[in-house]
């Protein structure tokens, strides 16, 4: 069985798995009733919700899905922007330099178990319950997963290539650039998508803080008002867009790592 083939295999079967969960769970709610509705919503009563927020539908929290989608991603992609921009060189000057190292690494050490909610109450200390709080909560989020992978990819830089490099003349700037990020770019991609996760898992929590709008603020006006159906919408559509986003990553990866091994 060739490549092609494998993977229209994997499909079907995906497929398949979904089709057998989502009849399933038509079977104990809307046809069996063994579950009650309010406890756990059929999937077409789902689905309903869904087609309803998303052509601009806004109730019960005054949005529709559209908007909650942008104002999420606003939020999401600022923090985990950041988080990703100040983790990855963090990460590859400590691999790299020893001294850097004995400086930097203490401190990330005590702030690495520290979990991304933790934070909530400094961030509003610090930053107040607007935009930013969140974005600080999200940043936490992204930072960590984004140093540790770097920060390992570099230091599993194979000793050989650098010897050779350096036998060839290569200054320690190019032995960086040239060898070790390149074979590091794998981790590093990884620590990426690690990090959009956590990013994803903190951005309901970061919505709670006064939010108006927002994915994770609609799963909590949700709950409040007993709204099964809504809750169900936001996780799927968290986890759709986490996909989607992933998916760009892998590509983004696979495009990369491609052209530096030619």
């Amino acid at each position: 069985m060739n490549k092609k083939s494998k993977g229209l295999k994997y499909k079907l079967i995906s497929i398949c798995t979904v089709v057998i969960v989502l009849t399933i769970w038509q079977l104990v709610t809307d046809v069996f009733k063994i579950v009650s509705p309010f406890m756990l919503p059929s999937p077409l009563k789902v689905l309903n919700t869904f087609i309803y927020k998303l052509t601009g539908g806004t109730t019960p929290d005054g949005a529709n899905l559209i908007e909650h989608i942008l104002s999420s991603l606003k939020i999401a992609l600022g923090g985990y922007g950041v988080g990703v921009f100040i983790g990855v060189p963090l990460g590859i000057a400590m691999a790299w330099s020893r001294k850097f190292e004995r400086y930097a690494m203490p401190l990330f050490n005590l702030i690495r178990p520290v979990p991304a909610l933790a934070w909530i109450p400094l961030m509003i200390l610090w930053l107040g319950i607007g935009y930013l709080s969140k974005v600080g909560i999200i940043f936490f989020a992204a930072f960590i997963s984004a140093t540790i992978n770097s920060y390992t990819g570099i230091k599993k830089t194979n000793q050989v290539h650098l010897w050779v490099a350096r036998t060839f003349g290569a200054t320690n700037r190019q032995m960086l650039f040239k060898v070790a990020i390149p074979t590091a770019l794998p981790m590093i991609f990884t620590g990426l998508r690690l990090a959009l996760g956590s990013s994803w898992v903190a951005l309901v929590a970061a919505e709670m803080l006064a939010a108006t709008r927002g994915v994770g603020y609609m799963i909590y006006v949700a709950r409040m008002l007993g709204r099964p159906d809504v809750i169900i919408v936001g996780m799927i559509t968290i986890g759709g867009i986490g996909l989607m986003m992933s998916y760009g990553l892998e590509k983004l990866q696979k495009k990369y790592i491609g052209r530096g091994s030619k």
